[in-house]
C-alpha cells in the first residue's frame, strides 16, 4: 500500500514516545488562554509555553498599530521585496532596526524577512560558500542547522559554548571565510552563550560572528536590545539574526549587519529574494513594539520577568532539595526559558501530562529537539504572568512528585 511505509514510521514514533500532537488556540495569546485540544474539548488553561515573553502580543497598542497599518496599506504586500513588496513601512522598519543595533554594529543595516527560520537559512546558505567554514555550537536551533546544510561551506561542530573546542577548531582551519553561529539563548535550556568570548575568537581567527538573538531580542541588554547589548559588545563582524515574533509580539525577523553584508543577502539570500514580502501592516506594528520594548513600561516588564524567574527558580530548587532522589535538574538560566530536565521520554510525557489535567500547559520537549536522555519540561515566563500563577505551578509540579512511587511526599 501506498502509506505503508509512513504508517510504520508514525508507529515507530508512537513506541518511542515521540508523537507530537496539535492544539488549537481559541483567545488571545496571554497567560491565561482558551485551548482545544486533540480530543475536541476546549479547556481554559494556564500557559506556561509561549514566548510572548514581554506579554506584547495582546497589548491594546500593538493591536490599535497593526489595525492603522491594515488601513495605510492593506492586508499583503503582493510580491516579494525586490519585485513590488518592498513598501514604506517596511522601509521605515528596517531603518529602526538599524538605527537600534548601531551601538553593537557601526554602521548598520537590516533586512526585514518573513521568519526568523527564513533569516538563518538566508545567512548561512549566502555566506557559506565553498570558501567557507561554519563553526557551529553543538545546540544551535534547527535552523542554523538546515542553514548550515544548504550552505556549500564545511561545517564543524564544537561542543556546548566550549571556548576552547572552538578555538582549536578555528586554529586548525586554512578556510578564506571563517563563520562562527552560535544562538545568544539557547532555546531548550535557556542558557545564553559567552558572546564576548566568542567575539574576541572572531577578531584572534579573522571570522564573522553569526548571532541568532531569538530569545535574547527585547528581554536582555539596557532597553531589551538584545543579547549582544548585554555584553556591550561593538563590532563590524557581528551579524545579528533577530525574531519578532517572541518578546516583540508580533511576526517576522531581521538581519542586522554591516552593509557590505546586507546588499550581498540582498543579491544571494535565496529566503528573501523568492518569497513574498511580510503584510506591510506587520511592519507598521513592529515600529510600535520597538517603542514599548524601549520605554518605561518595557524596563518595568522585564524587571517583572526577573522576579517571576526568582520565584520559580527557587520553588523548583527547593522541590528538588526535598527530593534529591529524582534526578531531575533545572538549567542555569537568567532569561525566561527555564528547562527542568526530567530525562526519559515516558516519564517527562506523563509529568506534562499530570499538569495538563491540572490546567497547566507545559509541554514536554524530546529528541530530537533535544539530546536523548534529556527530555524535559520547557517552562517560559512572560511579564503578564502573576506570582499566583507561578505559586499554582510549583504546587502542582509538588502534587506530582508526591503522586510518584517512593517519593514518601504528602499530597
Amino acid at each position: 500500500m501506498l502509506l505503508d511505509h509512513l504508517n510504520h514510521k508514525l508507529q515507530a514514533i508512537a513506541a518511542q514516545d515521540l508523537t507530537r500532537v496539535l492544539r488549537v488556540a481559541e483567545s488571545t495569546t496571554a497567560p491565561t488562554q482558551s485551548v482545544r485540544g486533540a480530543n475536541g474539548q476546549t479547556r481554559t488553561m494556564r500557559m506556561f509555553c509561549s514566548n510572548d515573553y514581554l506579554g506584547l502580543a495582546a497589548h491594546p497598542q500593538l493591536a490599535q498599530a497593526f489595525a492603522e497599518g491594515v488601513q495605510l496599506y492593506g492586508a499583503g504586500s503582493g510580491a516579494s521585496h525586490l519585485i513590488s513588496g518592498h513598501g514604506l513601512a517596511h522601509e521605515q522598519l528596517e531603518q529602526a532596526l538599524a538605527a537600534w543595533m548601531a551601538p553593537q554594529i557601526p554602521q548598520a543595516q537590516a533586512l526585514f524577512f518573513c521568519t526568523g527560520y527564513m533569516a538563518n537559512l538566508a545567512v548561512l546558505s549566502a555566506l557559506g560558500d565553498a570558501d567557507a567554514e561554519i563553526f557551529s555550537d553543538a545546540l544551535n536551533h534547527a535552523s542554523i542547522i538546515d542553514g548550515a546544510r544548504l550552505a556549500k561551506a564545511a561545517v564543524q561542530r564544537y561542543a556546548h559554548c566550549d571556548v576552547a573546542a572552538l578555538e582549536a577548531l578555528l586554529r586548525a582551519s586554512a578556510a578564506k571565510v571563517k563563520l562562527i553561529v552560535t544562538d545568544a539563548v539557547f532555546s531548550m535550556d535557556g542558557d545564553v552563550a559567552p558572546l564576548d568570548q566568542l567575539l574576541a575568537l572572531a577578531e584572534a581567527h579573522d571570522a564573522w560572528l553569526i548571532v541568532d538573538d531569538a530569545h535574547g531580542f527585547g528581554v536582555l541588554g539596557p532597553q531589551g536590545r538584545g543579547t549582544p547589548a548585554h555584553f556591550c559588545l561593538c563590532s563590524e563582524r557581528l551579524i545579528v539574526v533577530g525574531t519578532l515574533g517572541k518578546a516583540a509580539g508580533v511576526a517576522g525577523a531581521f538581519v542586522a549587519a554591516h552593509p557590505t553584508i546586507t546588499q550581498y543577502l540582498l543579491q544571494a539570500a535565496r529566503t528573501y529574494i523568492f518569497t513574498t514580502a511580510a503584510p506591510p501592516a506587520v511592519a507598521h506594528a513592529l515600529l510600535t513594539s520597538l517603542q514599548l520594548m524601549a520605554s518605561g513600561e518595557g524596563d518595568r516588564r522585564r524587571a517583572k520577568l526577573q522576579d517571576l524567574q526568582a520565584q520559580l527558580r527557587n520553588g523548583i530548587n527547593q522541590l528538588l532539595a526535598e527530593h534529591p532522589g529524582l534526578g531531575w535538574h533545572l538549567v542555569p538560566s537568567d532569561t525566561p526559558v527555564q528547562a527542568l530536565v526530567i530525562g526519559e521520554n515516558a516519564a517527562t510525557m506523563q509529568l506534562a501530562a499530570h499538569l495538563d489535567a491540572a490546567g497547566l500547559r507545559v509541554p514536554g520537549i524530546r529528541p530530537p529537539t533535544v539530546p536523548k536522555g534529556t527530555a524535559r519540561l520547557r517552562i517560559t515566563l512572560c511579564a503578564t504572568h502573576t506570582e499566583a500563577d507561578i505559586q499554582l505551578l510549583l504546587d502542582a509540579l509538588r502534587h506530582a512528585v508526591a503522586d510518584l512511587p517512593g517519593t514518601g511526599a504528602p499530597a
